[in-house]
């Protein structure tokens, strides 16, 4: 019994010394049908578990996606480097991984395909894991530099919440967002994007129709971390990413939602840069509009303001200019934003409900502008 007790425990202990497995990368094609092969987020005990290495991160302000929220992660190669860039996306080293994995608090009560409209994040993960008991697990998007560009791979869970499987063409779940208070439900169609639309999104910079990774800029970057105790997020990526270059000062966007914090007009320009510039900006594939809504634009007429539409065609719903400073509800934006239908609504992609709340912050931002066109 004692010689069985010391084998035991030996086997434990040479268990707990070894290395879990690190992301497994694969070529661009060579890719995996299931999310589990790249070892990058598991399930256990239902729960999804990060990469040991895989370093979980937060944006000042997000992408609108239909409510849904989503838990971001990058992983590079052992002995690698990301390189600080202030104003464009990091330079990221071959082999990078970056994740971001679509997911809504479940509804309780409710039909199967019942989810929460809950602003909250941070209380469904905690020691780098997400909670399965409490949340509906959508898609992970991937993200993988190879030497010829990224590679965008869009997997989609199982109804079990065991595994996600590479859909190419894209998918639909029909779900139904309810309020916290149960007093409203919502019933939609959430889009997953084929791969082909993922370019029509991530090619920033569309003369070169290579893809780039949108949120993973200093700007965005800059704050506070939810997921590491408040610390600074930069300086937890110099740490755990080997980030270069970091300089002392930082510019970052605000929080669109933080009232407290930040003007309206910062909170407008955030909101608008995150949600428009990858497309509205210098490079992107929208700059034949005319219409740049990237931050570092100060132009208010490349912004909008009492600028004719292009080619907006029925886009514009019979107005003349994209903003109409102090009247929000003659103004081509607005109207864009509040519409779900494809040819009228902005962003063209990404979303199948009108963002409420964002609508309203552009809507005060618009009112709250002096003169007249």
């Amino acid at each position: 019994m004692y010689r069985m007790c010391i084998l035991l425990i030996s086997s434990l202990l040479l268990s707990c010394s070894q290395t879990r497995p690190d992301v497994k990368l694969h070529a661009a094609d060579a890719v995996p049908q299931q999310l589990s092969e790249w070892q990058l987020l598991t399930t256990r005990n239902n729960r999804l578990v990060l990469n040991a290495r895989a370093v979980p991160y937060e944006l000042n302000s997000s992408l609108f996606t239909d409510y849904a929220h989503k838990l971001r992660t990058v992983w590079i190669p052992q002995g690698e480097q990301i390189a600080f860039d202030a104003e464009e996306t990091f330079d990221f080293p071959l082999g990078t991984v970056i994740s971001k994995t679509f997911f809504y608090p479940t509804a309780t009560g409710g039909a199967a395909n019942a989810v929460l409209k809950e602003a909250d994040e941070a209380q469904y993960f905690s020691d780098g894991q997400l909670d399965l008991n409490k949340v509906r697990l959508i898609e992970t998007r991937l993200l993988v530099r190879h030497s010829d560009g990224w590679q965008a791979l869009p997997y989609v869970w199982d109804e079990q919440q065991t595994d996600a499987s590479l859909e190419i063409t894209g998918d639909i779940k029909p779900l139904s967002l309810v309020t916290p208070d149960g007093e409203e439900t919502r019933p939609f169609a959430y889009v997953v994007p084929d791969m082909n639309q993922c370019a029509g999104c991530h090619e920033t910079h569309h003369g070169s129709k290579q893809l780039m990774p949108i949120g993973p800029k200093a700007r965005h970057l800059h704050k506070a971390s939810i997921y590491h105790d408040g610390d600074p997020q930069l300086s937890i990526w110099q740490d755990k990413l080997a980030l270069t270059g970091l300089p002392e000062t930082v510019a970052a966007n605000a929080d669109w939602q933080n009232s407290s914090a930040h003007s309206l007009n910062e909170r407008a320009r955030a909101y608008l840069d995150i949600n428009c510039s990858h497309c509205h900006s210098p490079d992107g594939a929208a700059d034949t509009s005319a219409l740049l809504l990237n931050i570092q634009n100060t132009n208010a007429l490349s912004m909008g303001v009492c600028k004719p539409p292009v080619a907006a065609g029925r886009g514009t719903g019979n107005r003349q200019y994209s903003i109409v400073p102090g009247d929000a509800e003659q103004s081509i934006m607005t109207f864009r934003m509040r519409s779900t239908k494809p040819g009228d609504m902005m962003p063209e992609l990404g979303r199948s409900l009108a963002h409420a709340e964002g609508i309203a912050l552009l809507s005060d931002w618009i009112n709250a502008l002096d003169g007249g066109c």
